[in-house]
């Protein structure tokens, strides 16, 4: 099955937007769990914690494998450097916005229009 990458990002996001899954990814990334193992570390039912690491995986997050009657999971590193670089890249959206705008105001302060707005707004006001 192929996922566009719009899909990818929506289910990596939702995947990371739970507080319990987050904590799930650190335990995994460090080491690999059985889900047995993890589901104890957890005040819900072990089907609650195995749905958190179905979602998990969805997303390309961990990837789980079987070792007896087991099932083993394990942290995707890959996956955690994409989000990372995702991130990123919103961040080097968002500084670009805020330097624009500092380059506005200061073309604003400096412009004689702009100098005139502020002499205006220092005059006492007529009765």
């Amino acid at each position: 099955m192929v996922i566009d990458t719009e899909e990818r990002t929506d289910a990596v996001f939702h995947a990371l937007a739970d507080r319990t899954r987050r904590d799930i990814l650190r335990r995994v990334l460090i080491d690999e769990h059985s889900v047995t193992s993890l589901a104890a570390r957890y005040d819900m039912s072990f089907a609650a914690v195995q749905k958190h690491v179905a979602v998990l995986e969805r997303a390309g997050l961990i990837t789980k494998r079987r070792r007896g009657r087991e099932q083993l999971a394990t942290g995707e590193v890959t996956a955690v450097r994409d989000v990372s670089s995702m991130l990123t890249e919103l961040e080097q959206i968002w500084r670009g916005r805020i330097s624009r705008i500092d380059q506005l105001l200061a073309e604003e302060s400096t412009s004689p229009i702009g100098l005139q707005q502020k002499k205006s707004e220092f005059q006492p006001l007529e009765d």
